[in-house]
C-alpha cells in the first residue's frame, strides 16, 4: 500500500497526537530547529527523521506549502458501521451528524471533515460507493480534522439513514427546491444532515429517506453553493439552535 504524505506543521501535529503509529518517517527542512519544529522532533519516540534541502521538500510536497516539515504516513482507514454503532451507543448528548451521498471531489470533503470538526459533528458518514477516499489531497484540506472526525464509509446508506431513524436521530436532507428554509427548521435534537453530490444533489433512495428537507435562500443568480460551503451555512445554524457555540 502507497504510504501519503502529511505536510505542514500542525497537520503533522495533530496525526501526532492522535495516530502517531501511522508515521513511518518524518522529514524536516535543513537547519531549522526553531521551537514550532523542535516541540513536534521531541515527541517523535523513535520515529525515523531525515533532513533535506527546501527543493527536495518543495518537490516532494508538489506545491503544497511544507512549513519546512512533512511526514510519510500509512493511508489513513475509514471506520465501518461497527464502528458507528458503537459511538452512537457511547454519546452523551444529542447525536449530530454529517452525511455527505456521493460527495466525490477529495477537496469538497477535506473541507466538510474541516468544518464538521469546528462545529462538533460527531462523524461524518458516506457511503463506499461514489464517495471520495480518506486520501492524502482531503487530510490535507482538512487541517487535522481528518484525524479527528471519525469518517464512516458505510455499505448501504439508505439502510443506515433508516437505522439512524431507529435510534431517534432525525434526517434532514438538504435540497434547492426544498419548500422550507434551512434558518426556520427545527435543528437543535438528534439529527444528521444530508448533503448531496456535486451538481446533482441526493440520490433518489437517499431523499426518500429523509424526515424533511430544507434549503438555503439564494438573493443571487447563483443557483447553488458548493457542497462544502453549503455544508458550513447548515452545520453552523444546527451549532446556533443548539447551543453549543463558544466563546
Amino acid at each position: 500500500m502507497a504510504l501519503e504524505r502529511v505536510f505542514g506543521i500542525h497537520a503533522v501535529k495533530t496525526i501526532l497526537k492522535h495516530d502517531p503509529t501511522r508515521i513511518r518517517r518524518v522529514m524536516v527542512l535543513k537547519d531549522r530547529d526553531d521551537q514550532r519544529i523542535s516541540e513536534i522532533l521531541a515527541e517523535l519516540n523513535g520515529i525515523s527523521v531525515e533532513r533535506y534541502s527546501r527543493q527536495k521538500l518543495d518537490d516532494l510536497a508538489q506545491g503544497g506549502v511544507h512549513q519546512g516539515i512533512m511526514a510519510e504516513c500509512n493511508p489513513a482507514k475509514p471506520k465501518d458501521e461497527r464502528f458507528l454503532d458503537g459511538l452512537l451507543n457511547d454519546l452523551d448528548s444529542p447525536a449530530f451528524l454529517l452525511v455527505l451521498d456521493g460527495v466525490t471531489d477529495p477537496h469538497n470533503l477535506g473541507a466538510c471533515l474541516r468544518t464538521a470538526d469546528a462545529a462538533g459533528v460527531h462523524a461524518v458518514i458516506a457511503p463506499k460507493d461514489k464517495s471520495a477516499p480518506l486520501s492524502a489531497v482531503a487530510s490535507k484540506v482538512a487541517c487535522g480534522a481528518a484525524e479527528v472526525v471519525p469518517y464512516i464509509q458505510v455499505t448501504n446508506l439508505s439502510r443506515t439513514l433508516q437505522e439512524l431513524q431507529g435510534r431517534g436521530i432525525w434526517i434532514t436532507g438538504t435540497a434547492g427546491e426544498a419548500e422550507q428554509i434551512v434558518y426556520e427548521a427545527n435543528l437543535a435534537g438528534p439529527m444528521a444532515l444530508v448533503m448531496g453530490a456535486e451538481g446533482k444533489g441526493m440520490r433518489r433512495l437517499t431523499r426518500e429517506s429523509c424526515d424533511f428537507l430544507v434549503k438555503i435562500p439564494m438573493a443571487g443568480e447563483v443557483s447553488s453553493l458548493n457542497v462544502s460551503v453549503a455544508t458550513g451555512v447548515c452545520l453552523f445554524e444546527a451549532v446556533r439552535q443548539r447551543g453549543t457555540v463558544k466563546g
